[in-house]
């Protein structure tokens, strides 16, 4: 049986609410999602990591803070990093791999920078990713407004593989917890 957690990332105060940065294009909708997608993970007992970027709120440590609502538990991980991959100069493949994932998913903020290089990042290290489709944001770009970033990036990374490992989006009203990969496999 393939081994799924669940990935989110950077989803701080300071990205989803700002002032500094956000707030992030739906920002209630995608709270709502990300804690559903949360407490289904918890109810299924799937390991949840969360990626915290020490870049947010270097001046404000409150904006740095993962947001309340969505506030790990003793249990869970929090791997800290500098990148807008999530697994350079991390520990994160390591700790999955130990326990054995093989299946992430992903949700989370921003989506072009953070989500789309730690998913694409997560297939050449040997995981299968699932990108909940409305359960990442970010805010309007110089040329792209939110919602176009966030559809171009959903439309661009289905699909999306490197060798053996590939990544598909799903709506959260779908089984995201189930390793659906291995039916194209």
């Amino acid at each position: 049986m393939v081994k799924t957690a669940l990935l989110v990332i950077d989803a701080q105060v300071g990205l989803i609410e700002g002032p500094s940065i956000g707030p992030v294009y739906r920002k209630a909708e995608v709270l709502e999602v990300m804690e559903s997608v949360i407490q289904r993970a918890r109810k299924a007992s799937v390991p949840i990591f969360y990626v915290q970027d020490l870049d947010v709120g270097e001046e404000n440590p409150k904006e740095q803070r993962i947001h309340p609502t969505l506030a790990p538990k003793a249990a869970d991980t929090v791997v800290q990093k500098k990148s807008t991959d999530a697994f350079y100069s991390t520990e994160l493949a390591e700790k999955l791999k130990a326990l054995d994932i093989e299946h992430l998913v992903v949700v989370g903020c921003k989506t072009e920078y953070c989500v789309d290089t730690t998913s694409r990042s997560a297939t050449v290290r040997g995981f299968d990713v699932t990108l909940v489709a409305d359960g990442h944001s970010t805010t309007d770009g110089k040329v792209l407004a939110a919602d176009q970033i966030i559809a171009h990036h959903n439309s661009n990374l289905h699909g999306l593989d490197n060798i053996d490992h590939f990544i598909l989006v799903r709506s959260s009203k779908e089984a995201v917890f189930e390793h659906k990969h291995l039916e194209y496999k």
